[in-house]
């Protein structure tokens, strides 16, 4: 106990971290104060039979409870993850976009341009079905087109303000903006969810309680280890006689993570399985569109589960892919005279690199996917299903990634003032690690 509050001293006592972190707390109630401004010309009410059930109540949790409050920031960050993967796809398939993504700091400036246009897009279009889908008439004071464009503006507007503070808390805060956001909606749920499993339960399911918490624990434990878990791959520094010193020779590894990718695959899945619900609630009165929204509404049914399950491992390995790049490791390793025992320097390091990334990626993958749906699994043992979101799936997945990620960086902050660092032996593995190799 003495250690950990000696540690949050040293945290507080760097002054770029201390900023930082009240910087992100501010951001952060900032987010949740506006989850709770309602859009104008809707009584909130009469709000809650239009947003109950199903994929209503799993949107919710992701956004913090501003989606079934018709709140300003009712479509919150989702947008702009929709329009994140549309723009990466685009740098995989279309020239233009690969080009841009090659002309280093102006290119990156571009695609950031085009990414908030076409998140402006989306939620317009995804707003217009919000308010159609979502919102009762009888809890709108007067229904008609001015409400509907107004609304819409405002929803546009909320999202882009979202997208802002992910940007700020990123620039001026601790964490990926974008993922603290949707983990604090994730966490201002947990409370409510936990009571009201207790309640459920009552003294006759005590017993049953005390499992699931256990149970609880010990995937949280698989989850960590998913996330922490590296294969590291030995190299070798050449000797270098330069001047009179010698330097090199000297052996280390590259960390590459079965889980390279971290919760990013996640979020993608999750943002695309948002969408065919709302696009099939303009055609509810047409065949197809009432089966894909009975099917993509249930999020503990086996055809949304086994949809999301592939969307994760394909977006695992496409992540991946973009993230670790063998080639560029291998040309460092080139440059910097290292080599890795047995291998070749240049092609068929790059080709080892790649054959390792894939086998570890996989396994890595299908792991990820199982997590994500054990919420189904759940809801089929006995668990409510406000509890089972948080017993694995995204919601655990999300804040996992999210808190190791966190707590990297400030280990980071506490090592370069030489601090000891926040555990008492080893170090919290972060991505920057795959950065330095």
């Amino acid at each position: 106990m003495k250690k950990f509050f000696t540690t949050i001293k040293n945290i507080f006592s760097i002054e770029d971290l201390r900023v930082r972190i009240l910087n992100t707390v501010g951001f952060l109630m900032i987010f949740r104060l506006g989850s709770f401004i309602v859009l104008p010309g809707v009584d909130p009410d009469l709000l809650g039979e239009g947003t109950s059930g199903g994929i209503f109540d799993f949107i919710n949790t992701f956004l913090g409870g501003s989606f079934s409050r018709a709140s300003i920031f009712a479509l919150g960050i989702m947008p702009y993850i929709s329009a994140s993967i549309v723009i990466q796809l685009m740098t995989v398939a279309v020239p233009y976009f690969q080009k841009l993504q090659k002309e280093g700091e102006s290119g990156r400036k571009k695609l950031t341009q085009i990414t908030r246009v076409l998140t402006i897009a989306i939620t317009a279009a995804q707003g217009g079905s919000y308010l159609a889908v979502t919102i009762p008439s009888e809890a709108i004071y007067n229904p008609g087109v001015f409400f509907s464009v107004s609304s819409v503006i405002i929803l546009v507007a909320g999202t882009m303000f979202c997208m802002w503070l992910g940007e700020r808390i990123t620039d001026k805060g601790i964490g990926n903006g974008i993922s603290m956001l949707i983990m604090i909606g994730i966490i201002s749920r947990l409370p409510g969810s936990l009571l009201g499993e207790a309640v459920s339960r009552g003294m006759s399911g005590a017993l049953m309680f005390v499992l699931e918490i256990v149970a609880l624990f010990f995937i949280v434990m698989a989850v960590v280890m998913l996330t922490q878990a590296t294969r590291r791959i030995p190299i070798q520094y050449a000797k270098q006689v330069i001047g009179n010193k010698l330097y090199g020779g000297k052996r280390d590894y590259i960390p590459l993570k079965v889980n390279a990718s971290g919760v990013m695959p996640i979020i993608f899945a999750q943002a695309l399985m948002f969408i065919p619900p709302m696009i099939a609630g303009l055609w509810s009165d047409s065949d197809v569109g009432a089966y894909i929204g009975a099917t993509f509404a249930d999020p503990y049914g086996w055809q949304y589960n086994l949809v999301f399950g592939i969307l994760i491992l394909l977006f695992t390995f496409f992540y991946t892919a973009i993230t670790v790049n063998p080639n560029d490791i291998a040309d460092n390793l080139k440059r910097n005279g290292g080599f890795i025992p047995g291998i070749k320097p240049g092609k068929q390091t790059s080709e080892f690199i790649d054959q390792v990334l894939t086998k570890i990626t996989l396994p890595g993958s299908i792991f990820l996917a199982i997590v994500a749906v054990l919420p189904a699994f759940a809801v089929q043992a006995g668990v409510s299903a406000g509890f089972a979101q948080f017993y694995g799936g995204t919601s655990l997945l999300i804040m996992v990634g999210v808190v190791l990620d966190t707590l990297q960086q400030i280990e980071s902050y506490l090592l370069m003032r030489h601090y000891e660092g926040m555990m008492k032996s080893g170090k919290v593995k972060g991505r920057s690690q795959i950065a330095a190799a």
